[in-house]
């Protein structure tokens, strides 16, 4: 099996490289070696390779510079998506893609399911949408995965941000109505590596494409995250300015940005984990790993 891997430098990419590995010859890829935001580039690079599947973490992540950079973020986030379906379908590949709790309005306390209407905030949400539904028409055999809060030891993350400013800083202010799962890139990489394993064992068939929630299990909130993450980091003798119980809880109106973050990004993800048998551990597990990695 071959399988053609985007975004290899990124949080999830980096991870993938490692739980791919074992399961088939992997061609490794990111902006350098493959312009995603060039079409033309970007079909002739996947006819050069023809690979068995394409695992696509590649995309526009910058929320709040893709307000002002919507063209680019679209290319990346919607067009892309949808040339890889459209090229995987001529080869008869397999599609793995990456999306995000952002394609909701992220309102309420309620679990989103699958089948909810989405309804995008921002730039980045409304193309990450776009690239769903782009790829799901093109390609029969793509399997989506929206997830929440990446976070993993390689490459920026909300907390290595968290530990780097509670060393520097004498106060911390840290959103505290945004709700959501931390969910480890390690993860990530671990559940598409065994389900990779199973089209390579029993071919596309009779395997369950299609969109799935896939986000670490509990909930939390930013402003708890940091206080787990800067007590962990206690624990382990690193020098700490701000305490955990000297951060102070804000509201997102208190935290102006460009782009409008979700208030609610609560995935219920049972349709995944009922599908292939699959348990999505809490997160905290995910975040004390990653913390252990790069204290």
């Amino acid at each position: 099996m071959k399988l053609l891997l985007t975004g290899c430098n990124g949080q999830l990419g980096f991870e993938l490289q490692r739980s791919l590995a074992p399961l088939a010859e992997v061609i490794a890829t990111d902006s350098a070696s493959c312009d995603f935001s060039n079409a033309s580039e970007l079909r002739s690079f996947i006819q050069k390779i023809k690979p068995d599947g394409i695992i696509n973490p590649a995309a526009y992540t910058a929320v709040d510079k893709a307000e002002a950079e919507l063209d680019l973020a679209r290319k990346i986030n919607a067009d892309a998506p949808r040339i890889i379906g459209e090229e995987a379908a001529k080869l008869g590949a397999f599609v793995f893609h990456y999306s995000t709790d952002y394609v909701f309005e992220g309102v309420g306390e309620a679990f989103y399911n699958e089948s909810d209407a989405t309804n995008p905030q921002n730039a980045y949400g409304l193309t990450k949408r776009d690239g769903e539904l782009a790829l799901m028409h093109a390609c029969a055999q793509s399997l989506v995965m929206r997830t929440s809060w990446v976070v993993g030891a390689h490459g920026g993350n909300f907390a290595k941000t968290m530990l780097r400013l509670a060393a520097e800083r004498d106060s911390l202010s840290v959103v505290a109505d945004q709700y959501g799962a931390p969910t480890a890139a390690a993860l990530l990489a671990d559940v598409t590596a065994q389900l990779v394993g199973r089209i390579k064992q029993h071919g596309c068939a009779e395997f369950p494409f299609g969109l799935y929630h896939v986000t670490a299990s509990g909930i939390t909130n930013w402003y708890e995250y940091a206080q787990f993450v800067i007590s962990e980091a206690i624990k382990t003798g690193k020098l700490i300015k701000v305490k955990p119980e000297m951060i102070k809880p804000i509201a997102t109106s208190d935290y102006p940005v460009p782009a409008k973050r979700p208030l609610n990004s609560r995935l219920n993800t049972q349709h995944f984990q009922s599908t292939f048998n699959l348990v999505l551990p809490h997160w905290q597990q995910g975040v004390r790993h990653v913390l252990q990695q790069i204290l």
